[in-house]
């Protein structure tokens, strides 16, 4: 379905319909995301692989392979890559709109 580049390194796009999206995402050694929330969208996190440090409305958690979150609609996220190699996780998103629109960045490395 095809890949997207960004800052931080990219994602797949796995199954989407108008009740679901699914992601596979890439994140770089020493990158991370926006700080951000969404009004229109859940996610369930699943790590595959690497070392992450996810902000979860300001608590950090260390999570690894096999490890899952849930983030709800509204609540600040953001995930960060503390390894040497690339965090891979599956995102599944649901609820009502899926466009990357509905991003609502509170902090930003990369001044988007």
């Amino acid at each position: 379905m095809g890949e997207d580049v960004r800052p931080w390194g990219r994602y797949d796009i796995v199954s989407e319909s108008s009740e679901h999206k699914v992601k596979r995402i890439y994140v770089n050694p020493g990158a991370r995301f926006s700080y951000q929330r969404h009004q229109h969208r859940a996610e369930h996190w699943f790590i595959l692989s690497g070392d992450a440090k996810v902000t979860h409305n300001g608590v950090e958690i260390t999570m690894g392979a096999g490890d899952s979150i849930d983030i709800a609609k509204g609540d600040l996220h953001r995930l960060a890559n503390i390894g040497t190699e690339p965090v891979v996780f599956i995102e599944v998103q649901t609820g009502s709109y899926f466009g990357e629109d509905d991003i609502e960045r509170i902090e930003d490395d990369y001044a988007r």
